[in-house]
């Protein structure tokens, strides 16, 4: 199948399969003598895999090793259990980071009357001055 109809099935966008295809994490496709790329059940799958791991936050290099588990059929659970735990501790990580950075914002708009006026604790913040003592 061509590139448009791998990019349907898989959800995966045709400018990504082709940016895949390029950094190595699919095979590059056979050409037919048209020479549009023709993509078979073992492309789908493995793009598949690919997107499903993209829309759980792994790296490309993380996905690049869960390529190489999944085609290891002598690997070691766990090394892919390893692999997620690594992860999910990258993600706590950045939930983390993100609830300090909502409490931040949640506290300068708090402090911001949103009024005519010009003065702007949100501003005041992201300039880096201290939050000046309200009335």
């Amino acid at each position: 199948m061509q590139i448009g109809e791998a990019s349907r099935l898989t959800g995966v966008s045709a400018k990504m399969i082709r940016h895949y295809e390029s950094i190595g994490l699919i095979p590059n496709a056979d050409r037919r003598d048209s020479n549009y790329r023709d993509y078979g059940h073992h492309d789908i799958h493995r793009l598949g895999f690919i997107r499903r791991a993209r829309d759980l936050g792994f790296s490309m290099d993380e996905i690049r090793d869960l390529l190489r588990l999944w085609g290891d059929t002598q690997r070691s659970s766990a090394d892919v259990k390893a692999l997620t735990q690594s992860h999910i501790a990258e993600l706590d990580q950045k939930i983390r980071l993100l609830g300090e950075m909502r409490h931040t914002l949640a506290t300068l708009a708090d402090a911001c009357d949103g009024d005519h006026r010009p003065d702007c604790p949100i501003i005041e913040g992201l300039a880096g001055t201290e939050l000046h003592a309200r009335n």
